[in-house]
């Protein structure tokens, strides 16, 4: 991987004893990206605010009973966006993920806007055959198209079916020509509700993912009370405690492979927001790695 692809970065949190790039297990990569918004800019500065912030995590983790850094995490300097356009930005994600796959590391995408999703999904995917994909967003991100490109972040999620199969959970927007694709697909997306999610719903949820899961995470996925700090709010969304209530389940009952937490735009919410999407990524990072 040529060095010249990336910016100066400090490190995800902690000792710099756990963030050796030979010894850790993690690799945090980092892509300050959103050429493609279509409303509120800013996710270009997520990546960089979720790394400032996790410095003021608490270390430990009480419900793992561990300290989650002593897996060893350590943070790449962040990916700089090809000038060509999307569709090359996309491709150089995708490289950079396939060579560190190669290096045995697992991969903690932060973004960014949601269309690089489909870079590293692409990696994962050659890599695990039988692989599945877990969105969790407000919005289904079905296009086929969308101002001209098929690599809008409105049009991830299709490009992401074409590679395997999806569960997408917390849909409370879409277009008409999603919907035409639901139907076309019989695609099953659980739709936010006014109550949370049943464990019924949960349990359905997992048995449709595969073995091996990858997780992408759209923070507008959250209630906009808890997580204004987004490009595209929508009224209604998950909580925090039904949220990480999901991911542990998928943690017990599957293999989570990878995961990516984009769409912070931090100038739009209060701090509060960019420390949720900090602490969002230490715990799935504990939740996916240690038993």
């Amino acid at each position: 991987m040529t060095t010249e692809m990336f910016y100066p970065r400090r490190s995800f949190s902690f000792p710099p004893k756990y963030c050796e790039l030979k010894d850790a297990k993690v690799v945090v990569l980092p892509i300050p990206y959103d050429s493609t918004v279509d409303w509120r800019a800013g996710t270009r500065e997520g990546p960089n605010a979720i790394i400032d912030a996790s410095h003021f995590l608490e270390q430990y983790d009480h419900e793992l009973g561990c300290y989650i850094h002593d897996l060893g995490i350590h943070t790449l300097p962040e990916l700089v966006p090809s000038m060509k356009g999307p569709e090359e930005t996309v491709e150089r994600v995708y490289k950079a993920t396939k060579q560190l796959l190669g290096k045995g590391k697992f991969v903690v995408m932060l973004g960014g806007e949601h269309s690089l999703t489909a870079g590293t999904v692409r990696a994962y995917r050659e890599r695990f055959k039988n692989m599945s994909v877990l969105q969790l967003d407000a919005h289904s991100d079905l296009r086929d198209e969308y101002e001209d490109t098929k690599f809008n972040h409105a049009c991830v999620m299709r490009r992401v079916h074409e590679l395997c199969p999806i569960v997408q959970v917390g849909i409370r927007s879409m277009g008409q020509d999603d919907m035409d694709y639901i139907k076309k697909k019989k695609l099953r997306p659980f739709y936010a509700k006014e109550t949370p999610l049943t464990r019924a719903d949960e349990k359905a949820i997992v048995s449709q993912l595969s073995d091996d899961v990858y997780i992408t995470i759209d923070l507008d996925v959250f209630d906009p009370s808890i997580m204004a700090a987004v490009g595209t709010p929508e009224p209604g969304g998950m909580g925090w405690y039904e949220v990480i209530r999901l991911l542990k389940l998928v943690a017990k009952e599957k293999r989570i492979v990878g995961f990516d937490v984009m769409e912070l735009a931090p100038r739009e919410g209060p701090i509060a927001c960019t420390y949720l999407a900090a602490k969002l990524t230490y715990k799935l990072i504990g939740l996916s790695l240690i038993d």
